[in-house]
């Protein structure tokens, strides 16, 4: 794990508060080896970290996608040793991309829940900007993006604007949109005799093939730019950063 500097230290219930689940089920996570074990500190009270937290929703994306208790224990066993929360953030960007687009009508407490923590006035109009939410019938309640809230709630604690936050989604938007719009066109091509069910096949082949190069070398594409901006900053030297 990282150091206190880098993760923020969190108690079982600040855990299972961020996290949105029960002290309870966090336990009991433990007890399956689905979570590691916590660092002792002081008067042997157990913190937890940025890797507690990503492991539990990545855990809570598989139970919402059906999986059981049996099939959760298999697919994190067969994880690699060593993965980061970045790492396991991606591992739940894979499962949640084949959840289906969910919006839901929920009450505010129940917005809460979900989000992990208590949303302030300003989160829930920042939430809103982000296009995650909108006011609904009965009043009170919203209308949820369910598949986006927790990457949403995330943002929120980014040291960024909001106007960064959405052009940046634009821009994710804007280029995933303009690669899919490609890549259907290159295959259409290379198939050019095909009928309705030819295409549904290749599809349901193809999909998990191509979410899975998108993600991997948009996250190495993604390393290589922040290793480049490190070392422009670090020639450049603290007097030049003025």
């Amino acid at each position: 794990m990282t150091t206190e500097a880098e993760d923020p230290t969190l108690t079982i219930d600040e855990l299972a508060a961020r996290s949105g689940v029960t002290v309870r089920t966090v336990r009991f996570y433990g007890t399956r080896g689905l979570l590691p074990p916590p660092e002792i500190g002081p008067r042997r009270v157990g913190r937890y970290g940025r890797e507690h937290l990503a492991r539990l929703a990545l855990i809570e994306e598989l139970r919402l996608q059906g999986m059981t208790l049996a099939a959760i224990e298999r697919y994190i066993s067969r994880l690699p040793a060593g993965l980061t929360a970045q790492d396991l953030a991606v591992h739940r960007a894979v499962v949640s991309s084949w959840a289906p687009e969910a919006v839901e009508t929920v009450g505010r407490a129940e917005l809460d829940r979900r989000a992990g923590r208590r949303l302030t006035e300003e989160d829930v109009r920042r939430l809103t900007a982000m296009d995650v939410l909108a006011p609904a019938e009965p009043d009170g309640a919203y209308r949820v993006d369910s598949g986006l809230l927790r990457l949403a709630v995330q943002l929120l604690d980014l040291p960024f604007s909001q106007e960064v936050i959405l052009a940046a989604r634009t821009t994710l938007l804007d280029h995933s949109r303009a690669a899919a719009r490609e890549l259907s066109t290159l295959l259409r091509d290379a198939v050019p005799e095909h009928t309705p069910r030819d295409v549904r096949t290749l599809s349901a082949h193809m999909q998990p093939l191509v979410v899975q190069a998108l993600l991997t070398t948009f996250q190495r594409s993604l390393r290589q730019e922040v290793r480049e901006w490190l070392g422009d900053a670090e020639e450049r030297g603290p007097e030049d950063q003025v």
